[in-house]
Protein backbone atom coordinates (compact mmCIF):
# COMPACT_ATOMS: atom_id res chain seq x y z
CA UNK A 1 0.00 0.00 0.00
CA UNK A 2 3.09 2.56 0.58
CA UNK A 3 3.03 2.96 -3.33
CA UNK A 4 -0.31 4.94 -2.97
CA UNK A 5 0.98 7.10 -0.32
CA UNK A 6 2.42 9.86 -1.60
CA UNK A 7 3.93 12.04 1.66
CA UNK A 8 4.82 14.98 -0.22
CA UNK A 9 0.97 15.90 -0.91
CA UNK A 10 -0.98 19.10 0.16
CA UNK A 11 -3.91 20.25 -0.82
CA UNK A 12 -5.91 23.64 0.02
CA UNK A 13 -9.39 22.44 1.53
CA UNK A 14 -12.12 24.43 -0.11
CA UNK A 15 -15.17 25.60 0.30
CA UNK A 16 -17.34 22.50 -0.24
CA UNK A 17 -15.66 20.43 1.97
CA UNK A 18 -15.23 23.14 4.64
CA UNK A 19 -16.64 21.98 7.90
CA UNK A 20 -15.80 18.09 7.31
CA UNK A 21 -14.07 16.15 9.83
CA UNK A 22 -10.31 15.19 8.99
CA UNK A 23 -10.48 11.82 8.39
CA UNK A 24 -12.70 12.68 5.90
CA UNK A 25 -11.16 15.62 4.29
CA UNK A 26 -7.83 13.46 4.07
CA UNK A 27 -9.20 11.65 0.92
CA UNK A 28 -8.16 14.41 -0.83
CA UNK A 29 -4.34 13.28 -0.06
CA UNK A 30 -5.09 9.57 0.01
CA UNK A 31 -8.15 8.72 -2.11
CA UNK A 32 -6.65 5.07 -2.43
CA UNK A 33 -7.10 4.61 1.28
CA UNK A 34 -9.92 3.68 3.51
CA UNK A 35 -11.55 5.81 5.85
CA UNK A 36 -10.20 3.74 8.90
CA UNK A 37 -6.92 3.90 7.37
CA UNK A 38 -7.02 7.57 7.14
CA UNK A 39 -7.65 7.55 10.62
CA UNK A 40 -4.80 5.42 11.50
CA UNK A 41 -2.69 7.76 9.47
CA UNK A 42 -3.83 10.75 11.03
CA UNK A 43 -3.06 8.81 15.17
CA UNK A 44 0.49 8.06 13.45
CA UNK A 45 0.97 12.02 12.64
CA UNK A 46 1.02 11.48 9.09
CA UNK A 47 -0.89 14.51 8.66
CA UNK A 48 -0.90 18.13 9.01
CA UNK A 49 -3.18 21.10 8.99
CA UNK A 50 -1.59 24.77 8.19
CA UNK A 51 1.20 22.76 9.65
CA UNK A 52 0.34 21.50 12.91
CA UNK A 53 -0.93 17.81 13.95
CA UNK A 54 -4.90 17.98 14.63
CA UNK A 55 -7.18 15.02 15.78
CA UNK A 56 -9.55 12.64 13.29
CA UNK A 57 -12.47 14.73 14.75
CA UNK A 58 -11.30 18.26 13.56
CA UNK A 59 -13.00 20.10 11.54
CA UNK A 60 -11.00 21.47 8.46
CA UNK A 61 -11.93 24.84 7.38
CA UNK A 62 -11.94 26.55 3.62
CA UNK A 63 -8.27 27.79 2.36
CA UNK A 64 -6.22 25.47 5.43
CA UNK A 65 -3.88 23.57 3.90
CA UNK A 66 -4.14 19.43 4.14
CA UNK A 67 -0.05 18.16 4.32
CA UNK A 68 0.84 14.45 4.28
CA UNK A 69 3.97 14.26 6.57
CA UNK A 70 6.47 11.23 7.10
CA UNK A 71 6.21 9.13 10.11
CA UNK A 72 9.12 7.19 11.60
CA UNK A 73 7.86 3.41 11.88
CA UNK A 74 8.85 2.03 15.45
CA UNK A 75 10.88 -1.03 15.11
CA UNK A 76 9.07 -3.88 14.82
CA UNK A 77 7.57 -6.05 17.71
CA UNK A 78 6.10 -8.58 16.15
CA UNK A 79 6.95 -11.41 13.42
CA UNK A 80 5.27 -14.27 12.19
CA UNK A 81 6.36 -16.78 15.09
CA UNK A 82 4.38 -14.79 17.12
CA UNK A 83 1.05 -15.83 14.84
CA UNK A 84 0.39 -19.28 16.07
CA UNK A 85 -1.37 -21.47 13.11
CA UNK A 86 -3.92 -22.67 14.59
CA UNK A 87 -5.11 -25.00 11.86
CA UNK A 88 -4.58 -25.06 8.09
CA UNK A 89 -6.10 -26.80 5.13
CA UNK A 90 -6.93 -26.91 1.60
CA UNK A 91 -8.61 -23.92 1.05
CA UNK A 92 -8.41 -22.09 4.44
CA UNK A 93 -6.13 -21.44 7.70
CA UNK A 94 -6.78 -20.04 10.95
CA UNK A 95 -4.15 -18.11 13.00
CA UNK A 96 -4.14 -16.34 16.53
CA UNK A 97 -3.90 -12.77 16.76
CA UNK A 98 -1.73 -11.51 19.44
CA UNK A 99 -3.24 -8.13 20.91
CA UNK A 100 -1.16 -5.16 20.02
CA UNK A 101 -1.33 -6.38 16.36
CA UNK A 102 -3.44 -4.77 13.76
CA UNK A 103 -5.01 -7.11 11.67
CA UNK A 104 -5.07 -5.15 8.77
CA UNK A 105 -2.29 -3.53 6.97
CA UNK A 106 -2.45 0.17 6.97
CA UNK A 107 0.45 2.24 5.74
CA UNK A 108 2.52 5.09 6.00
CA UNK A 109 2.58 4.70 9.98
CA UNK A 110 -0.34 2.65 10.61
CA UNK A 111 1.27 0.47 12.53
CA UNK A 112 2.45 -3.25 12.21
CA UNK A 113 -0.76 -5.62 10.78
CA UNK A 114 -1.49 -9.31 10.78
CA UNK A 115 -2.19 -8.65 6.95
CA UNK A 116 1.68 -7.89 6.32
CA UNK A 117 2.72 -10.99 7.71
CA UNK A 118 0.31 -13.25 5.97
CA UNK A 119 3.38 -13.83 3.69
CA UNK A 120 5.93 -14.66 5.70
CA UNK A 121 3.26 -17.09 7.71
CA UNK A 122 2.08 -18.66 4.15
CA UNK A 123 4.99 -17.65 2.00
CA UNK A 124 3.65 -20.77 -1.09
CA UNK A 125 0.48 -19.39 -1.15
CA UNK A 126 -1.54 -16.54 -1.77
CA UNK A 127 -3.56 -15.39 1.63
CA UNK A 128 -6.94 -13.06 2.35
CA UNK A 129 -7.91 -12.59 5.99
CA UNK A 130 -11.46 -13.03 6.55
CA UNK A 131 -12.32 -10.67 9.33
CA UNK A 132 -10.49 -8.75 11.75
CA UNK A 133 -10.28 -7.88 15.13
CA UNK A 134 -9.68 -5.03 17.55
CA UNK A 135 -5.78 -4.16 17.76
CA UNK A 136 -6.20 -4.61 20.98
CA UNK A 137 -8.38 -8.26 20.90
CA UNK A 138 -6.45 -11.19 20.77
CA UNK A 139 -7.47 -14.41 19.32
CA UNK A 140 -8.82 -16.23 16.08
CA UNK A 141 -8.63 -14.73 12.88
CA UNK A 142 -9.45 -16.96 9.83
CA UNK A 143 -7.88 -17.14 6.41
CA UNK A 144 -8.44 -17.88 2.97
CA UNK A 145 -6.26 -19.45 0.18
CA UNK A 146 -8.45 -18.07 -2.92
CA UNK A 147 -10.91 -15.61 -3.62
CA UNK A 148 -13.87 -18.53 -4.19
CA UNK A 149 -13.16 -19.72 -0.72
CA UNK A 150 -13.29 -16.14 0.59
CA UNK A 151 -16.41 -15.72 -1.08
CA UNK A 152 -18.05 -18.84 0.23
CA UNK A 153 -16.90 -18.13 3.87
CA UNK A 154 -18.78 -14.68 3.38
CA UNK A 155 -21.58 -16.07 1.89
CA UNK A 156 -21.81 -18.39 5.13
CA UNK A 157 -21.34 -15.20 7.70
CA UNK A 158 -24.28 -13.53 5.53
CA UNK A 159 -26.75 -16.59 5.89
CA UNK A 160 -25.89 -16.86 9.73
CA UNK A 161 -23.85 -19.96 9.49
CA UNK A 162 -20.87 -19.17 11.13
CA UNK A 163 -20.65 -18.77 15.22
CA UNK A 164 -18.13 -16.77 16.74
CA UNK A 165 -17.21 -17.30 20.26
CA UNK A 166 -15.44 -14.72 22.43
CA UNK A 167 -14.25 -14.68 26.09
CA UNK A 168 -13.99 -11.52 28.26
CA UNK A 169 -13.58 -10.75 31.57
CA UNK A 170 -16.34 -7.73 32.72
CA UNK A 171 -17.04 -5.42 35.56
CA UNK A 172 -20.17 -6.92 37.69
CA UNK A 173 -21.84 -10.47 38.18
CA UNK A 174 -23.32 -11.77 35.36
CA UNK A 175 -25.66 -14.51 36.77
CA UNK A 176 -27.70 -15.42 33.82
CA UNK A 177 -27.51 -15.79 29.44
CA UNK A 178 -28.80 -12.79 28.23
CA UNK A 179 -28.85 -11.01 24.53
CA UNK A 180 -28.14 -7.57 23.39
CA UNK A 181 -29.65 -6.66 20.43
CA UNK A 182 -29.16 -3.06 20.54
CA UNK A 183 -28.45 -1.28 17.06
CA UNK A 184 -24.96 0.16 16.68
CA UNK A 185 -24.31 3.37 14.72
CA UNK A 186 -20.53 3.32 13.33
CA UNK A 187 -20.81 6.09 10.77
CA UNK A 188 -17.62 8.74 10.98
CA UNK A 189 -16.42 7.99 14.68
CA UNK A 190 -13.94 5.93 16.53
CA UNK A 191 -16.25 5.02 19.33
CA UNK A 192 -19.25 3.60 18.12
CA UNK A 193 -22.34 4.39 19.52
CA UNK A 194 -24.91 2.55 21.23
CA UNK A 195 -28.98 3.01 20.00
CA UNK A 196 -30.99 1.97 22.20
CA UNK A 197 -33.73 0.29 20.27
CA UNK A 198 -33.63 -3.28 18.99
CA UNK A 199 -31.67 -4.32 15.81
CA UNK A 200 -33.93 -6.87 13.81
CA UNK A 201 -30.87 -8.25 12.39
CA UNK A 202 -30.24 -11.39 14.49
CA UNK A 203 -26.46 -11.20 12.95
CA UNK A 204 -25.65 -8.08 14.47
CA UNK A 205 -26.94 -9.54 18.18
CA UNK A 206 -24.57 -10.47 21.15
CA UNK A 207 -25.20 -13.40 23.20
CA UNK A 208 -23.65 -13.63 26.46
CA UNK A 209 -23.31 -16.39 28.96
CA UNK A 210 -21.57 -16.47 32.12
CA UNK A 211 -18.84 -18.61 32.75
CA UNK A 212 -16.92 -17.71 35.97
CA UNK A 213 -17.34 -15.08 38.56
CA UNK A 214 -14.46 -13.64 40.93
CA UNK A 215 -15.61 -10.99 43.38
CA UNK A 216 -17.16 -8.05 41.26
CA UNK A 217 -15.97 -9.33 38.07
CA UNK A 218 -17.28 -12.07 35.46
CA UNK A 219 -16.07 -14.56 33.22
CA UNK A 220 -18.67 -14.66 29.94
CA UNK A 221 -18.47 -16.10 26.60
CA UNK A 222 -20.36 -14.07 23.84
CA UNK A 223 -21.40 -15.61 20.57
CA UNK A 224 -22.08 -13.29 17.75
CA UNK A 225 -22.69 -14.24 13.99
CA UNK A 226 -21.41 -11.48 11.40
CA UNK A 227 -20.46 -8.76 13.82
CA UNK A 228 -20.02 -5.03 13.47
CA UNK A 229 -17.01 -2.78 14.87
CA UNK A 230 -16.55 -2.86 18.52
CA UNK A 231 -20.02 -4.99 18.79
CA UNK A 232 -19.15 -7.33 22.10
CA UNK A 233 -17.36 -4.60 23.60
CA UNK A 234 -20.33 -1.51 22.94
CA UNK A 235 -23.12 -4.07 23.82
CA UNK A 236 -21.93 -5.43 26.98
CA UNK A 237 -20.51 -1.30 28.58
CA UNK A 238 -24.53 -0.47 27.51
CA UNK A 239 -25.70 -3.73 29.30
CA UNK A 240 -23.96 -2.25 32.48
CA UNK A 241 -20.87 -5.07 31.92
CA UNK A 242 -17.97 -3.31 30.69
CA UNK A 243 -15.22 -4.61 29.67
CA UNK A 244 -11.98 -4.58 32.18
CA UNK A 245 -8.81 -3.14 30.55
CA UNK A 246 -11.20 -1.03 27.77
CA UNK A 247 -10.31 2.30 27.36
CA UNK A 248 -12.68 3.25 25.18
CA UNK A 249 -16.31 1.95 26.50
CA UNK A 250 -14.66 1.25 30.28
CA UNK A 251 -12.19 1.84 32.72
CA UNK A 252 -8.62 1.20 31.24
CA UNK A 253 -7.39 -0.52 33.61
CA UNK A 254 -3.68 -1.49 32.95
CA UNK A 255 -2.98 -5.13 31.54
CA UNK A 256 -4.83 -4.72 28.16
CA UNK A 257 -8.47 -5.49 27.04
CA UNK A 258 -9.68 -8.65 28.12
CA UNK A 259 -11.24 -9.60 25.21
CA UNK A 260 -10.11 -13.08 23.26
CA UNK A 261 -11.89 -14.74 19.84
CA UNK A 262 -11.57 -18.36 21.64
CA UNK A 263 -14.10 -20.16 18.63
CA UNK A 264 -15.02 -20.26 15.35
CA UNK A 265 -17.63 -22.70 14.22
CA UNK A 266 -18.76 -22.82 10.60
CA UNK A 267 -18.88 -25.24 7.81
CA UNK A 268 -15.55 -24.81 6.63
CA UNK A 269 -13.62 -24.17 9.71
CA UNK A 270 -13.61 -25.44 13.14
CA UNK A 271 -11.15 -24.08 15.78
CA UNK A 272 -10.74 -22.86 19.26
CA UNK A 273 -8.04 -20.74 21.00
CA UNK A 274 -7.58 -20.55 24.74
CA UNK A 275 -7.31 -16.67 26.30
CA UNK A 276 -3.54 -15.99 27.05
CA UNK A 277 -4.65 -14.29 30.41
CA UNK A 278 -6.71 -15.43 32.97
CA UNK A 279 -9.36 -14.41 34.99
CA UNK A 280 -7.11 -13.85 38.35
CA UNK A 281 -5.38 -11.27 36.26
CA UNK A 282 -8.07 -9.75 35.56
CA UNK A 283 -9.15 -9.44 39.00
CA UNK A 284 -5.92 -7.95 39.58
CA UNK A 285 -5.94 -5.43 36.78
CA UNK A 286 -9.65 -4.10 38.45
CA UNK A 287 -8.60 -4.29 41.60
CA UNK A 288 -5.42 -1.68 40.95
CA UNK A 289 -7.41 0.69 39.03
CA UNK A 290 -9.80 0.47 42.02
CA UNK A 291 -7.30 1.49 44.53
CA UNK A 292 -5.82 3.96 42.30
CA UNK A 293 -9.33 5.75 42.47
CA UNK A 294 -9.61 6.04 45.60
Amino acid sequence: MDEMLDTTAQVAVDTARAGERLDRATVLLWPGVGLRGRRRLIEAGGVLVDGRPRGAAYRVRAGEILAAASVDRAEAAFAAPDVPVLFRGAAYAALSKPAGLHSAAIAHGGGESLEALLPALFPDVPALLLSRLDRLTSGIVPVAFAEAAAVRYRALENAGAVEKTYHCVVHGVVAAPFVVDYKLDMADRAKTRVRFRAQPDTLRHTSVSPLVREGGISLVACRIAKGARHQIRAHLAAAGHPLVGDPLYGRGEEGGLFLHCAGLSCPVLDVTDAPPWTVAEAAAAAEAKGKGAK
